[in-house]
């Protein structure tokens, strides 16, 4: 079962009693909100205690210097305020002020002053009691005796019984407590509130609250680291050594405060490429060692007292380097470009810093057993895929081929068909048909059975029914034939085949003389001389 925060805050509580610490402080629980009350009651108790003690001590030694500068601790701080705060409460009882505190000097300073300053009232009037020359009793009246002591009567006198404020209310008198305190059920014992557990504090992210004797304060969860100390408004301030006297510079060295630190720096200075170090002595500066190379590229760096002093030096290049042009530095080796390609066919050269690496070109594969780059026959690997036709393998590629009749298309692998006629194969016509073309001839002439692309004439004449053709004789010509008559005396008819007769004497074309008469005959014409026996004339 979880324990109660009482139960947590006790166990805490009794181990500062028991150990005066809390930095080995044993968690009870696995609680959160437990483990901190345990915390928060063990580093209050001890503040309580620091704080009585710092009272203690201001009561029994009147000072506190010498228990002070033992430690730095948070319980010393709580001591040394509360020891400073009880010395200042005496000092006013002894000057005859008011215990009623500054507030500007804190709560919790406060109370300690105000406690101390009464208590030595107290201490007052019993020493003047005790050691004062014993008289004769003398009978005094109550009402000589009150207009000596007017509050004689007053049952706050002296504080009362109450632990912090009394007020007397004639008959009687009435406890109360100072601010981060609260009464009691007996009426007189005021008892610190712990902010911490009730979570009146303010305390923001990333700090903690710790409970002090009638408030409380924000502690950062992060210390402040050495060198810094936490101030009341939980910021990390400076600690400046030299002012405070806490360094341990030497005599003959000047304190020089640092943020989180001091140095010390000799009253002695060194020259010119020297460095004191902590005791004082002048020490070589190597300036060979420095961010900023002394010296221009191409030069060593040489150490000297005081100095240094350059070098030229000549690099030695390793594999795949060369010297450049200054001779200053190693360059990189281009490989790659030299004319004698060191990858060897079919690779390609990378040049790298002081190396080259080959890899195989677009086209071919390393091959694991000869460890050579091999041609990837594409039209085997991906075989009716690339090529609408035919596939042609080369060295690293591949083309495409269309069979008779087809040209390759744009893209390099579809074929379209070829327009023959266009190259003008035939010798007469031509007919482009798909993937090839076709020969023909025009009328009168044929094909030519040996080569099909030639047309010879036909020799009409010379068919069976060439003779049938003309009446009289048939005359072939190229792609056709002509019908002849004889020379004389008959022209060809109007059919272009029949050969006519023609009539010389109608015609007027014969030759016959006045005398004679034209008689026509078939393919000629007579001239007939008829004379007249007597008695008769030409009719």
């Amino acid at each position: 079962a979880d324990l109660s925060v009482e139960e947590c805050c006790d166990k805490g509580v009794e181990w500062a009693n028991k150990n005066r610490m809390c930095a080995s402080l044993p968690l009870i629980s696995e609680s959160r909100e437990c483990s901190m009350t345990q915390v928060q009651c063990c580093r209050s108790q001890l503040e309580k205690q620091s704080c009585s003690d710092g009272v203690e001590f201001a009561n029994v030694r009147e000072e506190c210097d010498s228990q002070i500068a033992k430690n730095s601790t948070c319980e010393a701080e709580y001591f040394k305020t509360c020891c400073y705060c009880c010395l200042l409460g005496k000092a006013a009882q002894v000057q005859g002020q008011s215990c009623e505190p500054n507030p500007k000097i804190g709560h919790q300073c406060g109370i300690v002053f105000r406690t101390c300053c009464v208590k030595g009232q107290e201490g007052i009037d019993l020493s003047i009691s005790d050691y004062a020359p014993k008289k004769e009793p003398v009978e005094v009246s109550k009402e000589e005796l009150d207009q000596e002591d007017p509050y004689l009567h007053d049952g706050c006198r002296g504080g009362g019984p109450c632990s912090q404020q009394c007020r007397d209310t004639g008959s009687s008198y009435v406890c109360s407590c100072f601010v981060g305190y609260q009464l009691q059920p007996d009426g007189i014992t005021c008892e610190d509130i712990n902010e911490c557990i009730t979570g009146t504090h303010n305390c923001g992210i990333g700090q903690t609250c710790v409970n002090t004797l009638g408030s409380f304060r924000c502690q950062r969860d992060t210390s402040c680291g050495t060198g810094y100390e936490l101030t009341d408004d939980s910021r990390c301030k400076d600690i400046d050594e030299c002012e405070t006297g806490t360094h341990n510079c030497p005599p003959d060295f000047i304190c020089q405060n640092t943020p989180g630190s001091f140095r010390c720096r000799p009253k002695l200075q060194c020259m010119s490429g020297f460095i004191q170090d902590a005791l004082g002595n002048c020490i070589d500066i190597n300036e060979c060692l420095s961010t900023n190379m002394p010296c221009p590229a191409g030069q060593i760096c040489i150490n000297t007292d005081g100095s240094f002093t350059c070098q030229r030096i000549s690099p030695s290049c390793g594999r795949g380097y060369h010297l450049n042009e200054d001779g200053t530095r190693c360059v990189d080796v281009d490989e790659c470009s030299s004319s004698n390609q060191p990858c060897g066919e079919g690779h390609i050269c990378i040049n790298a810093p002081g190396n080259y690496r080959c890899e195989c070109k677009a086209g071919y594969t390393f091959d694991v057993i000869s460890r050579t780059c091999i041609d990837i026959n594409e039209c085997r690997r991906y075989p009716g895929r690339l090529c609408a036709h035919k596939c042609e393998n080369t060295p690293g590629s591949y083309y495409c081929t269309c069979t008779m009749g087809f040209k390759l298309s744009a893209d390099g692998r579809s074929c379209e068909d070829l327009n023959e006629c266009e190259s003008n194969p035939c010798s007469q016509e031509c007919a482009n048909v798909y993937g090839s073309y076709q020969c023909y001839c025009r009328r009168g002439f044929q094909l030519s059975d040996i080569d099909g692309i030639s047309c010879e004439d036909i020799d009409e004449c010379a068919l069976p029914t060439g003779g049938h053709i003309c009446s009289f004789r048939c005359l072939n010509i190229p792609g056709s034939f002509q019908c002849t008559c004889p020379s004389t005396g008959y022209r060809l008819a109007p059919n272009a085949r029949n050969c006519q007769d023609i009539d010389e004497c109608v015609a007027e074309s014969h030759n016959c003389s006045f005398n004679e008469t034209c008689f026509n005959i078939q393919g000629g014409f007579r001239c007939l001389s008829l004379e007249c026996p007597e008695n008769y004339r030409k009719s």
